[in-house]
């Protein structure tokens, strides 16, 4: 065999299942399939041109800008904005490519409130990192720079790293899961900043909610009373006909 054949396998195995799942979705409803993507790319864009505006730069940090050094009632209040304001250090669209791409793709894969669910649990989990890791100081394991208190926390790439992990466990894509979190290990190894920690509590709160339903005990469906045995009837007899002709003068065929 040959060596593109292989390759051409391998992606099949890896990637068919999902490519089948977007392409049905997306042919059989179009962007109908995507409607809180398509919501979310517009809020990103949205926020971005009024945060670049001398009078909206204030309200949008006020209301969707995280740091560590915030009071905790504030960055969970603030959390769920910020991860549609798009950091002001990276180009727009880069964030808008990233939603549009992942955030499509779990929506269509996982559903439309799993995928909030996740979003947000993930880019939580990355505001509290943060907390502790400026609590724990420089010195400590995977501990942060007081300095890094003052940073503005936002944009959607926690959210975005935690779905793409959620989506290729659901649908078994390991190699890319796996090629996911060892690109995420080795920014931080290249570049120890903020952002790159942050990812990696993503990953691990992505991981905590993709082993949720593996903890479940799956249990038999129950056999509903009647149906198996009787076909329609509580005492399992079998059920009356009334499709026969009747006797009489008024013969007549019933299907009801």
């Amino acid at each position: 065999m040959t060596v593109p054949a292989v390759l051409g396998r391998a992606a099949r195995a890896e990637w068919g299942p999902l490519w089948a799942t977007v392409r049905a979705a997306l042919a059989a409803e179009r962007l109908r399939a995507v409607p809180m993507t398509l919501g979310a790319v517009g809020l990103t864009g949205l926020l971005q041109i009024v945060q670049n505006r001398s009078w909206g730069y204030g309200p949008v940090q006020t209301l969707g800008a995280v740091r560590a050094e915030d009071p905790l009632w504030a960055a969970l209040l603030r959390t769920p904005l910020s991860l549609f304001v798009p950091a002001l250090d990276l180009p727009v669209w880069g964030a808008l490519a990233q939603i549009l791409l992942v955030f499509g793709t779990a929506e269509i894969c996982l559903g439309r409130w799993r995928t909030l669910l996740i979003a947000y649990v993930a880019t939580l989990a990355g505001t509290l990192y943060a907390r502790i890791g400026v609590a724990l100081g420089p010195d400590a394991f995977l501990g942060l720079p007081g300095s890094d208190a003052r940073i503005v926390d936002t944009g959607p790439s926690a959210a975005v790293v935690a779905l793409a992990v959620c989506v290729c466990c659901a649908y078994r894509a390991r190699f890319t899961g796996a090629l996911v979190i060892a690109a995420m290990v080795a920014e931080v190894v290249v570049k120890d900043n903020l952002a790159g920690k942050e990812h990696l509590a993503a990953i691990v709160a992505a991981l905590a909610l993709c082993a949720v339903p593996a903890l479940r005990v799956r249990r038999p469906p129950r056999r509903r009373q009647g149906l198996d045995e009787g076909a329609g009837t509580r005492s399992g007899a079998p059920p009356i006909r009334s499709w026969k002709r009747r006797r009489g003068p008024a013969q007549r065929t019933s299907w009801w």
